[in-house]
């Protein structure tokens, strides 16, 4: 049985599709390369603290508590970008490398599976203005070692980084993930 879509809705599809890419640009047997591109309807600043945000927009589904708003994020070199867990219990995701509110956000660390694994990773945030926001560019490159090599690995990755993206845009545009 096939469903018609609404025309809205193919309408809001089409323009969600057409305002954001995503690509695994690289990978080999040391490591991988993702990009990601959005853009959102709000000034560089807005962009900027709706990603420091994230426990608003980052799905509970990809938290080792099972709830987002758990999770911070102190966007200053050094800081962390943690999880709250029970007890006194807790995770860092990734650490601040450089900070430039607006403008820019490097982290370093491997999300989910990738924190154990022998690898390094930095992800990187661009902001940058444009006549209908601002074009977000998302870069998150792994290298190291993963039993079995990065083939199989990387467009997982890529599929769970393009969801809270998408999510972060939905945020950024509505107000709701």
């Amino acid at each position: 049985m096939t469903r018609r879509v609404p025309g809205r809705l193919m309408t809001a599809l089409l323009l969600a599709a057409a305002a954001a890419s995503a690509e695994v640009a690289d990978v080999a047997d040391n490591g991988f390369a993702l990009k990601q591109t959005v853009t959102v309807s709000a000034a560089p600043d807005r962009a900027w603290a709706a990603l420091v945000d994230v426990g608003k927009w980052w799905s509970s589904d990809h938290t080792y508590s099972g709830d987002a708003a758990n999770l911070s994020l102190d966007a200053r070199p050094g800081g962390c970008w943690c999880e709250k867990l029970p007890g006194k219990a807790g995770v860092e995701h990734m650490t601040v490398l450089f900070a430039d509110p607006g403008k820019l956000l490097r982290l370093k660390g491997g999300l989910g599976p990738l924190q154990a694994m022998a690898v390094s990773a930095v992800m990187t945030w661009t902001f940058k203005p444009s006549d209908k926001g601002t074009v977000v560019e998302i870069t998150y490159l792994v290298g190291g070692y993963s039993r079995g090599g990065f083939k199989d690995l990387a467009p997982g990755v890529d599929g769970v980084l393009r969801s809270q993206v998408e999510r972060y845009q939905r945020y950024v545009d509505t107000g709701k993930p």
